[in-house]
């Protein structure tokens, strides 16, 4: 599968605080990996963990703490791009005091492309991705044919991706998106109480954003 060329988030504000930095040149060590071209040795990492989730896009971090709290028996790699969120989340980690959860900063096209073999995941987890609501922008949603080839070939058999989106538009585009492949089954399901409701999940049902949950599992 050739490398993705087309970038599928924005390039949020880069400024980052006192702690968020402090965090990040203390914790790098402990919980950072770096993006790099050489394969993940994912049991080296995670030697206990039963099962292994790549979490994309996780902002500030808020829900990806809680969920690897809730599931310790579980391996978590979050990746994302935004270092604020990085530094936040190293916080996190911190706080909890989480052995089951390491941090990529990088595009997780790439991450996941380079770093993470064929077969090697249980789950992914992809939370309020960008929508790119113009019509024109639309290619640069990372929910495509290509995305879902990618996933695909990095889950173990019977592996699962999980969806959340407040933009209806964008639930609309993913149903059609999954009905066009035979690489999964499934579709809209009910909110787990396993994901964690954030502020900005909050911030956008008080706006009246209809959040939508969708899960698929590997054929």
């Amino acid at each position: 599968m050739e490398e993705p060329t087309v970038r599928s988030y924005r390039i949020r504000g880069t400024r980052i605080t006192g702690p968020q930095q402090l965090a990040l040149d203390t914790y790098w060590g402990q919980y950072g990996i770096e993006q790099s071209t050489q394969r993940i040795d994912i049991p080296s990492i995670f030697p206990t963990s039963q099962k292994v989730v790549m979490e994309i896009g996780f902002g500030m971090g808020e829900a990806t703490a809680l969920i690897a709290r809730d599931f310790p028996d579980t391996g978590f790699f979050a990746v994302d791009v935004h270092r604020p969120g990085v530094g936040k989340l190293f916080s996190l980690i911190q706080e909890h005091q989480l052995k089951n959860l390491r941090v990529i900063q990088g595009d997780a096209h790439l991450v996941m492309h380079d770093m993470f073999a064929d077969a090697s995941l249980d789950g992914v987890h992809l939370f309020f991705p960008d929508p790119w609501p113009k019509k024109r922008h639309n290619k640069r949603r990372i929910v495509n044919e290509n995305f879902l080839q990618q996933v695909a070939s990095k889950l173990k058999p019977g592996g699962f991706i999980h969806i959340a989106t407040d933009w209806v538009p964008y639930a609309e585009w993913i149903d059609e998106v999954f009905a066009a492949n035979t690489l999964f089954a499934g579709g809209r399901v009910a909110r787990p109480d396993w994901r964690p409701l954030t502020r900005f999940e909050g911030q956008g049902i008080t706006k009246d954003h209809q959040v939508n949950d969708f899960r698929f599992v590997k054929n």
